[in-house]
C-alpha cells in the first residue's frame, strides 16, 4: 500500500516527485504527485505526499482533499493523514493517535531511536523523571512493581531498574520492544496499546507507573488517568513528561499532543489523583530550540475519599 502502487508508471512519477521535494521544488513535486494519483487513485502514500506538499505550499483545501483521500485509502491511518486533517481543521482532534500510525512510525524509527532522540534532540526525559521521583522519595527509593508505558528502547527502564523489584515494559511497536529486550533491564515486555494494557491490569497492581515521552501521543488524558488510578495501589505514583501548551489540549504542527498544566490538574482531580510534583521543563529540543514541557508526578491517596469509597 505504501512502497509501491503496483503500476510502474505511477511509481516512477512518485519517486521523481520525492526527488523534486528533496531538492526543494515543491511545486514540481505536487504536479507530479497529482499525475501519480490520477494513474493510481487508491495509493495512500501518493495522496499523503501530495497533501504534505500542498500543505507546505499553503494550498489548504487541496492539502485537506489529498489527506482525505489518503485517509480513505489507509483504513488504519498508518500514515497519519487523520492527524493532518485535524491540524487543518477538517475534523475534530482525536482523543489519541491511531495505533497503526504509532506502531509503524516507531517500527521504522527503532534502529536509530536512541541516537536520534538523545544525540540529535537532546532528550533527557528519564533524567527529569528520575530527579522528580528522587525529590519525593529519596535517592534510594524502592518500588514493588513498575509499569513503563511506551517503554520504547528502554531508556527510562535503565534508569529505574535499580529501584524496581519488578519492571514491566509496555509498547505498541515490536521494533522498539526488540531494542528494549537487548537492553536487558525489564522483567517482562508486553506489546500493547497503553490504555489496553492498563485495562488488563488488576486493581492496585503497581506502586509506580511511568510514561516518558509517551503522553504526547494521547490527546484526552481522562481515560488513561482513570485507569492509572485504578491500577496504582494507594500511595502509588504516576510519573510522566508532557509537552506543554497554554491551555487545554493542542495538536502541534509536530503532530504531537501538548497539554496545559491546568488541564492536567483537572483531569488528575477527576481521576482521584493528587499533584505531588509539577514543574515546567523541556525534555527535548526541536531545531535546537527547547520544546516547552511539563514533568508531573501524580499520587494516588493513601486512603480513598468518601466520594470514591461510596461510588
Amino acid at each position: 500500500m505504501f512502497r509501491s502502487s503496483g503500476d510502474p508508471l505511477a511509481d516512477r512519477r512518485y519517486n521523481l516527485a520525492l526527488d523534486y521535494r528533496r531538492d526543494g521544488d515543491l511545486a514540481a513535486a505536487a504536479d507530479l504527485l497529482a499525475q501519480t494519483v490520477e494513474i493510481a487513485p487508491g495509493w495512500a502514500a501518493a495522496w499523503f505526499a501530495l497533501g504534505e506538499a500542498n500543505q507546505i505550499l499553503g494550498v489548504r483545501e487541496a492539502a485537506a482533499n489529498a489527506f482525505r483521500h489518503a485517509r480513505d485509502a489507509d483504513p488504519g491511518d498508518e500514515l497519519g493523514a487523520g492527524l493532518w486533517l485535524a491540524r487543518l481543521g477538517d475534523r475534530e482532534v482525536a482523543d489519541a493517535m491511531a495505533s497503526g500510525y504509532v506502531e509503524q512510525l516507531f517500527d521504522q524509527y527503532a534502529p536509530e531511536f536512541d541516537h536520534a532522540l538523545v544525540d540529535r534532540l537532546g532528550y533527557n526525559g528519564p533524567q527529569l523523571l528520575a530527579a522528580a521521583l528522587t525529590s519525593l522519595r529519596g535517592g534510594d527509593f524502592r518500588v514493588r512493581r513498575c509499569l513503563d508505558l511506551g517503554c520504547g528502547t528502554g531508556l527510562i527502564g535503565a534508569a529505574l531498574r535499580p529501584h524496581c523489584a519488578t519492571l514491566i515494559g509496555i509498547d505498541l511497536s515490536a521494533g522498539m520492544l526488540a531494542q528494549a529486550k537487548r537492553r536487558g533491564c525489564y522483567d517482562a515486555l508486553v506489546r500493547a496499546d497503553l490504555l489496553a494494557a492498563l485495562t488488563l491490569e488488576p486493581a492496585a497492581a503497581a506502586d509506580l507507573i511511568v510514561a516518558a515521552d509517551t503522553m504526547v501521543y494521547v490527546g484526552e488524558l481522562g481515560p488513561v488517568l482513570a485507569q492509572v488510578a485504578r491500577v496504582l495501589e494507594p500511595g502509588g505514583l504516576f510519573a510522566a513528561t508532557l509537552e506543554r501548551c497554554e491551555a487545554g489540549v493542542e495538536l502541534h504542527l509536530s503532530l504531537r499532543y501538548r497539554h496545559g498544566a491546568d488541564y492536567l490538574r483537572e483531569r488528575a482531580d477527576a481521576a482521584g489523583l493528587e499533584i505531588a510534583y509539577l514543574a515546567e521543563a523541556s525534555a527535548r529540543q526541536d531545531g535546537g530550540v527547547p520544546v516547552p514541557g511539563l514533568v508531573a508526578v501524580l499520587a494516588k491517596p493513601e486512603t480513598a475519599s468518601p466520594e470514591t469509597a461510596t461510588s
